[in-house]
């Protein structure tokens, strides 16, 4: 089939400020001389008024941008900004008050034994596939180009940086975990071929779908709980402490990813696109089989034997990625199912729409 692709979106990658902290980071990005005390107090007072962190506009905004600063994902972010300690103290308020929301609203399974096999049971049987409506079904049977499109958008502020929340985990892991851990992301970038890079691969669905690349293009118009997904990921791998957390939600990541991504493939064939398009959910049918092993059994598994204190947290890190994945891909479903777009408004604007 044909795309029509739509005007380039803007250029500039800094999202804009949905709120009065989002938009005081964004002054203070824009002029690194500018003073940033007090900024920890104002984010305190933003998360006090806020209803719900996971989808308060203004809360997972101005967090996105704070963890940009150490990926450096937005190139016109200042890189004199990345250790400032009045940002820092502004994160670790807003970061705190999501976290804490988390622990409350998850439920965790009683831990089993410390053990490899044990571990491994008890994320397989977490993450075992459900029957009832869900995003990839309805990508697979229902969805229009345009709502597969709208899909891309989605998905493009994790995938275009596939895999880099979970590389903090590296140097905070040792012996079997570390290595299993390389052995997954190896895969993930490529094993050593830049151009069989999952985050690469992502990038070439999305321009066959006439959809723009540049990372952040899409930024303004997904909704918070969007960007909640991958803020998650960015805590657990930046926070040593919560290295069991990061470890638990890789392997239930990759345990959840064959059977959607064969169905997205699905979805995206149905409706006339070719391989270009479905080679990223094709690799990752095949792929993701052999990484939900190792994910399960000698990285969850042999860090619960190593470290038996951070079982809890494998299991709350596991627990969060199929809730908050839960929350966003439930956002999106609804929409759909409702006959309107799950973008901000604006989306059409911004290649929402054919």
């Amino acid at each position: 089939m044909t795309i029509h692709a739509p005007a380039k979106p803007d250029t500039r990658t800094r999202p804009a400020p949905r709120g009065p902290l989002s938009a005081e980071i964004l002054e203070l990005l824009a002029d690194d001389t500018q003073d940033a005390a007090g900024l920890a107090d104002r984010a305190a007072d933003v998360v006090d008024r806020a209803e719900d962190i996971a989808r308060d506009d203004d809360v997972q905004v101005s967090l996105f941008l704070l963890y940009a600063l150490h990926y450096g994902s937005l190139a016109d972010l200042p890189v004199a900004r990345e250790w400032d300690l009045d940002l820092l103290g502004a994160r670790h308020v807003l970061e705190s008050a999501f976290e804490a929301q988390l622990r409350a609203e998850i439920e965790i399974p009683d831990a089993p034994e410390p053990t490899a096999d044990a571990v491994a049971r008890l994320l397989f049987s977490m993450t075992a596939p459900s029957p009832g409506p869900s995003l990839a079904r309805y990508v697979a049977k229902t969805a229009s180009v345009e709502q597969l499109r709208e899909f891309l958008m989605h998905r493009s502020i994790y995938t275009l940086r596939e895999a880099d929340p979970h590389s903090w985990a590296i140097p905070r892991l040792t012996g079997r975990p570390k290595a299993a851990l390389v052995e997954i992301q190896f895969d993930e970038y490529g094993s050593g071929d830049a151009g069989r890079a999952h985050a690469g691969i992502f990038a070439q669905t999305m321009r066959g779908a006439g959809l723009d690349d540049t990372y952040g293009a899409y930024l303004d118009v997904v909704p918070a709980v969007t960007l909640a997904s991958l803020n998650m990921m960015s805590m657990f791998g930046l926070n040593r402490r919560l290295r069991g957390a990061i470890v638990g939600h890789l392997a239930a990541f990759e345990m959840t990813s064959s059977i959607p991504n064969k169905q997205y493939g699905d979805g995206f064939r149905r409706v006339g696109f070719d391989s270009d398009v479905t080679w990223y959910f094709d690799e990752h049918v095949e792929a993701d089989a052999v990484h939900e092993q190792i994910a399960g059994r000698d990285l969850a598994g042999a860090l619960a034997e190593d470290e038996p204190d951070l079982l809890p947290d494998i299991l709350f890190g596991a627990a969060a990625c199929l809730t908050v994945d839960g929350w966003a891909g439930d956002h999106i479903l609804h929409a759909w199912q409702e006959g309107r777009s799950a973008l901000r408004s604006g989306g059409a604007a911004h290649g929402g729409a054919s």
